[in-house]
């Protein structure tokens, strides 16, 4: 899909959800797929092996995470990493809220994983491209990176 008929298509169906609204559902449907990898460590090694199958990178941080300077510096080589390879990037602001959404929909909230920095959504299909959600993000990140703030900062809608 070209950024013309990505633009297109943004055209037609309109701006139908803000983008906290579109990530929840891509995560939703990314967890239904199974193409939701979570955690720093797991992130770089797909990073590693499969870039071009990344379509999201979510960074999640709060305040007391900025003053975490190993996960700042994790973070930096991440969104290099991401930049050089083409991969949307976000920064989302409310963890906390990031983590309802994976706990829940990945293990009923019974277990949580270690680490909730950074989340990766793979495409699986290519008929996820179709998905409006994931379109509608990815023309979000285009919109910011022409206004040159790369990684945008985006707020998961309350519960």
């Amino acid at each position: 899909m070209t950024l013309e008929e990505l633009a297109g298509e943004q055209q037609a169906m309109g701006r139908m959800e803000t983008p906290g609204s579109a990530l929840e559902e891509v995560l939703s449907k990314a967890l239904t797929q199974r193409s939701v990898t979570v955690g720093v460590y797991e992130a770089a090694k797909l990073l590693n092996v499969d870039p071009d199958n990344v379509v999201l990178c979510l960074l999640a941080a709060d305040e007391e995470d900025d003053r975490d300077v190993a996960l700042q510096i994790h973070f930096t080589l991440i969104q290099a990493f991401c930049c050089e390879n083409d991969i949307n990037i976000l920064r989302v602001s409310n963890p906390g809220r990031l983590a309802e959404l994976l706990l829940l929909g990945a293990s009923g909230g019974a277990e949580q994983p270690a680490d909730l920095h950074c989340v990766l959504v793979t495409n699986p299909h290519a008929s996820q491209w179709k998905d409006p959600a994931l379109s509608q993000l990815i023309c979000f990140c285009q919109e910011n990176r022409y206004k040159d703030q790369w990684v945008p900062v985006i707020n998961l809608p309350e519960r």
